[in-house]
């Protein structure tokens, strides 16, 4: 039978509002047909029900045969969207520019020609106002089929500029596409494989991305074309992990959008995915005032007048907001903080476990394993860890599992669990055999722990020192530096030497960098 997880119409009905529910029962009650009524039934049902049961619907509701079940499923389906558009058109402005559309279509259907011309005219100004490229070019060759049927004066004008807008249009679209594309192959790539790892991932990628690059001007090029290109500039400097230029290209992205602030509103996940990637290169470089001030800004998305909050929309905000106040407290190296947001996070992130992608999911559990052996909490760690290391897909964001395996081998050895260290280095040995991703950072760390049993209470202190100048050699290294983005072993080495707890070692060096601020 289906279930919560892979039954849409279930999912589509528990992820109404009751006020969404309550439209839908009131547009529903002005038919009285017994098919809208048993479709009635089905909803209240499986509005009832925490897990879809739909056996369970069958015996206790004699008016629905099973026979009938899946055309009632379909009905309602449908119905609850055309329920939902209809109350949503007014707030989304490419609905609106598509309603105009739509009743223009119809009155052309009617031969009111004139009337559909205006009605495309309002579209039109909505598409170029709000820069909609795509539905202004349909609206463009809509008014090519309808200039031909009104007998107009100074025609050939009027077809000459439709001509020009379309090939203008056309020359835009061709541009976003490219650049779309290229963040995309950039997405694709970051989703398998993390940074890149070697000269030889930066050659493919370097190649593909520069390959594919179109010519352009910028100071030519639309709000949509600067949008998508920068999208792809901060992805592709990330990438390469050239931080700098990220932070360039990401402040610009910004910047696009407070020169145009009419435009937050309806592309603001655009905004918001801009802003985030600033924070992520401001966090990076260390940029803690301007990374407080862009967090504030993206706080502020609540109080933007006419902003439609959807759930989509929020899920972004909780995302993006979630992650970058842990990032905060890792910047401030305040792990004793930092812990008392883990559950009310965790307690968020458990609302939108069937809407977030299983990347981000990742992400999450990572962080709040960090945060808990930044403050010593070695079992807390260890518990969100396991969440990573027994995800069953692998192949997602390999690099996190790789570190996520390390991060325990370490947790293990601080809870004094010997045996179980010995079994994770063979068992995580295996695994980055498997990846191909064994690089000296692991290399060094993996024979560190095998090598501890043998090693003398003497020589401890001996042998953290040896580690951390071994990795102090590769902070620099273009291609095994990416392991220092998630996990400060460096810290972790100096605590044991300097008898003093991660969290107050990492807190020292921030506080030389900068001065506390807080969020």
């Amino acid at each position: 039978m289906p279930n919560k997880n892979n039954e849409p119409l279930f999912q589509l009905i528990k992820s109404l509002t009751k006020a969404e529910k309550r439209s839908f029962k009131l547009f529903v009650s002005r038919h009285k047909s017994g098919e809208d009524a048993k479709f009635l039934k089905l909803f209240n049902w499986m509005d009832k029900q925490d897990e879809y049961d739909e056996a369970r619907i069958l015996l206790k509701e004699p008016a629905i045969k099973a026979s009938q079940i899946s055309n009632l499923k379909a009905h309602l389906y449908k119905q609850i969207l055309q329920n939902l558009r209809s109350n949503k058109s007014s707030n989304d402005i490419p609905m609106q520019i598509r309603d105009c559309i739509d009743q223009a279509s119809i009155l052309n259907d009617k031969c009111l020609y004139k009337q559909s011309f205006k009605i495309l005219e309002k579209a039109k100004a909505l598409a170029e106002k709000n820069d909609f490229p795509l539905l202004l070019l349909e609206i463009i060759e809509f008014e090519k089929r309808l200039v031909t049927k009104l007998a107009q004066p100074k025609v050939d004008r009027r077809i000459n500029d439709l001509m020009k807008e379309s090939e203008v249009i056309s020359e835009q679209l061709k541009s976003l596409h490219n650049f779309s594309n290229l963040s995309l192959k950039l997405y694709s790539f970051y989703m398998n494989i993390g940074f890149i790892r070697d000269h030889k991932d930066f050659e493919i990628v370097n190649s593909f991305y520069f390959s594919s690059m179109p010519a352009f001007k910028e100071e030519r090029l639309s709000f949509n074309e600067k949008n998508y290109l920068f999208n792809s500039m901060v992805g592709y400097y990330f990438f390469i992990q050239d931080d700098e230029r990220a932070y360039e290209y990401a402040k610009k992205w910004v910047q696009l959008f407070k020169d145009n602030p009419f435009l937050i509103a309806p592309k603001i996940d655009l905004y918001i995915k801009a802003s985030n990637n600033l924070l992520i290169a401001q966090n990076k470089l260390g940029k803690f005032d301007e990374f407080v001030a862009t967090f504030k800004e993206l706080e502020a998305v609540y109080n933007i007048k006419n902003l439609h909050l959807t759930d989509n929309i929020k899920l972004q905000i909780f995302k993006y907001l979630s992650t970058h106040r842990i990032n905060h407290y890792f910047l401030l190296g305040t792990f004793e903080e930092g812990v008392k947001i883990v559950p009310e996070i965790a307690e968020g992130l458990n609302r939108f476990i069937d809407q977030l992608d299983m990347h981000h999911i990742l992400i999450f559990y990572y962080k709040f394993a960090c945060m808990y052996f930044g403050n010593n909490q070695w079992q807390e760690a260890v518990y969100w860890l396991n969440k990573i290391i027994n995800a069953t897909n692998v192949d997602l964001r390999s690099d996190i599992q790789c570190f996520a395996r390390i991060l325990n081998l370490i947790c293990h050895y601080e809870l004094e669990n010997t045996d179980l260290v010995d079994y994770y280095i063979l068992s995580t040995y295996r695994f980055l055999i498997k990846k191909e991703d064994l690089y000296m950072f692991q290399k060094y760390i993996m024979k560190f722990l095998k090598d501890l049993n043998s090693i003398k209470p003497s020589q401890l202190m001996d042998a953290f020192k040896k580690l951390r100048k071994q990795m102090l050699s590769l902070k620099n290294n273009p291609y095994e530096k990416r392991a220092f983005l998630y996990f400060d072993i460096i810290s972790w080495l100096e605590s044991k030497f300097e008898d003093r707890p991660v969290g107050e070692i990492i807190k020292q060096k921030a506080t030389k960098r900068n001065r506390p601020l807080t969020v």
